[in-house]
């Protein structure tokens, strides 16, 4: 039989020498991934981008490109619940970029629950997203950059994950377990080479505010990805942004259960 024909990379041929850092964002159609997307392509990373909606992802793309004259961000179309679709996705792109820099896992959902609801449908929506696309997506570049014995891996968690609020269980135990596995991960990688960073945003104006019933400090998508990107930089393992939520949730953490469970936010 014939050989099909490979398909040719999306992204202009390079001369091995000029490289640029490769990166995968994945949830990238808008707010933070869509703004993390625009910096690293503006610090000369060439950008895979992955979210659902196809047409944010292209506009996205075309805005990318229409800036610097040339293509740095390439939209593939995907569902973070899709598990099955993620082991080929993820060697499509090894190979469409010659190979990963830096991977960031930023999709995720909140979907309000009323204070006495209890809804499994919602539940699971937020775990699928929020914690096992991360664990999918995130394993899969782990194991690659150990075999390199480099690379860069950013985890968008949440303020949300650390403590258990009344207010949506679910969604801070979605947060609550994509830290500890971040830190496990750091874990077993930091002795290879990998670099791993948790992010922990506080209000960012984005869909997914819509979700909060109190809100304060809020602050665009691109000042969140300016934060993350000074983190990637000085290659921290864990940052806050903004900076102050730091010592907001170190005051939060330390307060007794017993006054804790009374509180209403």
């Amino acid at each position: 039989m014939p050989k099909t024909k490979a398909k040719p990379s999306p992204f202009p041929a390079e001369p091995a020498l000029l490289r640029a850092p490769r990166a995968v964002i994945v949830g990238a159609s808008s707010g933070i991934g869509a703004a993390l997307a625009r910096r690293l392509a503006a610090e000369g990373h060439r950008v895979a981008v992955l979210a659902r909606d196809k047409a944010r992802l292209a506009a996205l793309c075309a805005e990318i490109t229409a800036t610097h004259g040339e293509v740095r961000a390439v939209a593939y179309p995907h569902d973070v619940t899709d598990l099955k679709a993620i082991p080929a996705l993820f060697q499509r792109l090894v190979k469409d970029l010659g190979g990963i820099d830096v991977f960031v896992y930023c999709a995720g959902v909140t979907i309000p629950v009323g204070i006495d609801e209890f809804d499994g449908d919602k539940d699971q929506q937020m775990l699928q997203t929020n914690l096992a696309g991360a664990l999918a997506w995130l394993g899969r570049a782990a194991a690659l950059f150990q075999g390199a014995g480099a690379g860069q891996l950013v985890g968008i968690s949440s303020v949300a994950g650390d403590r258990g609020r009344v207010l949506n269980p679910a969604y801070n135990a979605s947060k609550a377990g994509l830290d500890a596995y971040l830190e496990g991960l750091r874990n077993r990688l930091t002795r290879r080479g990998v670099h791993v960073l948790t992010v922990k945003p506080g209000f960012v104006d984005t869909e997914q505010l819509k979700g909060s019933p109190r809100v304060f400090a809020v602050i665009s998508p691109e000042k969140a990805a300016d934060g993350i990107w000074k983190a990637m930089r000085a290659r921290k393992q864990l940052v806050y942004v903004p900076w102050f939520w730091r010592y907001l949730m170190l005051v939060i953490r330390l307060i007794p259960s017993f006054i804790f469970r009374r509180l209403s936010f």
